[in-house]
């Protein structure tokens, strides 16, 4: 049986992601083995979040007077959080992968600007394109114009020597 202490501090490091965290994504992690789990949570790492087996009880206190509280209704069964620090859609996307390459566990649901998201929206969100993804279509979109215009001008300057080319044949034969 856990002590007092041990609960409270199992409280305040829910608290401390929960704070920081864009987004909590809701799964059951229930036919994930340790390694399944850990494995998931570097995954989730890499992208800058962090993946947590609580219990329900405590993460229902934790979660008390804050923007997530949406969660507890959410919190029933062997429950696991995935929070997102940089971006509110890696971490749906590192969950919704790994369940569709393991076959195991299952999305519940999210918590994203304070409101609560379905199974269905939770994975129309992980179909998102990330942070990196939108920022280089941007990137691509400023950039057309201008290669554009480069492309243009290169074809004038090339039909250009072509035609000079062809006078200069002429004239010497």
């Amino acid at each position: 049986m856990a002590t007092k202490a041990f609960k409270s501090e199992k409280i305040d490091a829910i608290k401390a992601k929960i704070e920081k965290a864009q987004v909590a994504v809701i799964t059951e992690y229930q036919g994930l083995t340790v390694e399944d789990i850990t494995k998931l949570r570097r995954e989730i790492q890499k992208t800058g979040g962090d993946y947590m087996v609580t219990k329900n009880t405590l993460a229902k206190i934790a979660v008390k007077g804050t923007e997530y509280e949406a969660l507890a209704e959410k919190l029933t069964g062997p429950i696991a959080l995935a929070f997102g620090f940089e971006d509110p859609v890696t971490p749906a996307k590192a969950v919704a992968k790994f369940i569709k390459d393991t076959k195991k566990g299952t999305i519940v649901g999210a918590v994203l600007d304070g409101k609560l998201l379905t199974e269905a929206e939770t994975k129309a969100l992980a179909e998102l394109p990330s942070k990196e993804e939108l920022f280089a279509k941007m990137l691509g979109s400023i950039n057309s114009p201008a290669s554009g215009i480069v492309g243009s001008i290169n074809a004038v300057m090339s039909q250009l020597t072509r035609a000079m080319a062809a006078v200069r044949d002429q004239k010497a034969a």
